[in-house]
């Protein structure tokens, strides 16, 4: 079972960790999409090709891999792997989704791209949380295509410039993508502990 500790004074209280403090803890893990594809645009600028695509999927997909790794908390896979599986996944999925939509920023253009991000980013996910989650882990690239879609839809709606052709969808959607992707830590939670609290 997994546990939170607090100190007061000399004695440690041993909490069991909540469906609300999993929550909570993973809500903010959203910052991992805004700071990766910061450091993304730093290190590889905007994704108007190929190669830009693929560097800049890994460095954003490592980013957010290692912050969501941190945010389930005791019960997540191995961290390196995770954060291993999203830096791959997303590399390919942001290759495949930008040249497929020929690296245009329409409304369209960027629903397709994430949609493509996010199902080669949650085949890659799914293949670490198979051993843990079984048959639900099939569901997740599917998910997550549709709550990848969703995120650049809602930043690119309240006005995000994604015409500077980011390698992620701005807060507003990170905020989105991480409260609806929020059901994973609960799941893992649940089977780790064999109770649904």
């Amino acid at each position: 079972m997994t546990h939170l500790s607090t100190t007061t004074g000399t004695a440690t209280t041993v909490r069991p960790a909540t469906w609300q403090r999993t929550l909570l803890r993973w809500m903010v893990s959203f910052v991992g999409y805004p700071v990766g594809g910061a450091v993304a645009i730093l290190l590889t600028g905007p994704v108007d090709g190929l190669k830009a695509a693929l560097a800049g999927g890994l460095v954003t997909g490592a980013v957010l891999g290692a912050v969501q790794a941190w945010a389930m908390g005791a019960d997540r896979p191995r961290a390196t792997t995770w954060t291993l599986a999203s830096a791959l996944g997303l590399m390919a999925g942001l290759g495949l989704g930008a040249s497929v939509v020929d690296y245009r920023t329409g409304l369209a253009d960027v629903a397709l791209q994430g949609a493509l991000c996010g199902l080669l980013l949650g085949i890659a996910q799914a293949a670490v949380l198979l051993p843990r989650l079984g048959r639900l882990a099939l569901g997740w690239p599917v998910a997550l295509a549709a709550i990848w879609a969703l995120g650049w839809v809602t930043s690119t709606s309240i006005g995000i410039r994604v015409e500077e052709q980011f390698t992620v969808f701005g807060s507003s959607g990170a905020l989105v993508a991480t409260a609806l992707t929020g059901v994973l830590p609960l799941l893992l939670h649940r089977r780790a502990t064999g109770n649904p609290s």
